[in-house]
C-alpha cells in the first residue's frame, strides 16, 4: 500500500514502498498496477490568514469586556452565495419616462431664475384659494355647530391637496365623519373618511366636541386657472345624518395666481426631488 507522510500542514501521498515493509510478488504487483489508477501526490496548504478550527473556536469563546458589546463574530454574506442576483436591470420603454410633478418643475425653474438674477425675484404660483371665510374666524361658529351638530373649522391648501379640521358634537361614542367632494361641479363625486384627532373638554358632556382631520389629495392637472374644488362635511351618529354644506352653498376653492417674493438668500439653496 502507498505510504503517507505528514509534515506540518502538508500531506504527501507516495507510491514508493517503505523500506522494511513486506514486498508483494511481481505477479500481484503487475496485476494491481494495471487495474488501479496511478496515484498522484496531493498537497494541501492552509492559508496563513485563516486560523485553525481550535483557534477559531477559542476566539469565539472569548467574550468582549466592553459593556454593551455583543460577543459574536461578524459575518459577511454575498447575494450570489444565497442564490440572488448581484444587479437589477430596469429597461424603460418609450413612454415610460418618470413624470415629475408640476410644482417640482416650477420650483426648479425658480431656483434657476434666482441664480441669474441680481435682485429679489417676484413670481406667481397657482394655488387653490378658499371662496369663503374660514368658519373658525366667524362670530357664529359656535352657534352653527350647535345647530348643525357638525361644522368645518378651517381648511388650508398646499401643492399636494387640501387639509382641514372638522368639529362635531359628541352625541355618542360611535360616530363617522367624512368629506364628500367633486372636481367637476358634482357631475361625479368622491368621499373620504376623516380621522379623529382630539377632544375638547367642556363643562358638561352635552357640550363636548370632537375634532376630526382630513386630507383631500388634488391632482396636479387640476391646478389650472379657474379650476374649482367643492366639498361638504358629513356626520353620521346614532343612525342620524348631519351635514355642513356652508348653508347650502358648499365649500369651494378656486385655483388662482398668488404672488410670492423670493429673497436673495435662497440662491444658495438646493431643491431635490426624490
Amino acid at each position: 500500500p502507498p505510504s503517507v507522510r505528514t509534515s506540518g500542514s502538508m500531506t504527501l501521498w507516495s507510491s514508493t514502498p517503505v523500506k522494511g515493509a513486506p514486498q508483494p510478488d511481481k505477479l500481484q504487483s503487475s496485476t494491481s498496477s494495471s487495474c488501479d489508477p496511478a496515484l498522484r501526490p496531493i498537497i494541501r496548504r492552509r492559508a496563513r490568514s485563516l486560523p485553525t478550527s481550535p483557534e477559531r473556536r477559542k476566539r469565539a469563546a472569548v467574550q468582549c469586556q466592553v459593556p454593551g458589546c455583543l460577543s459574536r463574530m461578524n459575518r459577511v454574506r454575498f447575494a450570489d452565495a444565497l442564490g440572488l442576483e448581484l444587479t437589477e436591470v430596469k429597461v424603460f420603454q418609450t413612454g415610460e419616462d418618470p413624470s415629475i410633478p408640476l410644482h417640482v418643475l416650477s420650483r426648479l425653474s425658480i431656483n434657476s431664475d434666482l441664480w441669474y438674477s441680481s435682485l429679489d425675484l417676484e413670481f406667481t404660483m397657482q394655488c387653490l384659494v378658499p371662496d369663503f371665510q374660514q368658519p373658525a374666524d366667524c362670530m357664529d361658529f359656535s352657534s352653527r355647530l350647535q345647530e348643525q351638530q357638525v361644522c368645518l373649522e378651517r381648511v388650508t391648501s398646499s401643492d399636494l391637496g387640501l387639509s382641514g379640521t372638522i368639529h362635531v358634537r359628541n352625541i355618542a361614542f360611535e360616530k363617522q365623519v367624512s368629506v364628500r367632494y367633486t372636481f367637476n361641479q358634482w357631475k361625479s363625486l368622491h368621499e373620504l373618511c376623516a380621522h379623529w384627532h382630539r377632544s375638547i373638554p367642556a363643562k358638561n358632556e352635552q357640550d363636548q366636541v370632537d375634532v376630526f382631520t382630513f386630507f383631500l389629495p388634488v391632482p396636479p392637472f387640476l391646478l389650472q386657472l379657474c379650476s374649482i374644488v367643492q366639498f361638504a362635511a358629513r356626520y353620521q351618529v346614532n343612525g342620524q345624518e348631519y351635514w355642513d354644506n356652508n348653508r347650502g352653498k358648499n365649500y369651494s376653492l378656486t385655483c388662482r395666481t398668488h404672488p410670492i417674493k423670493m429673497p436673495r438668500e435662497c440662491e444658495e439653496s438646493w431643491i431635490h426631488f426624490i
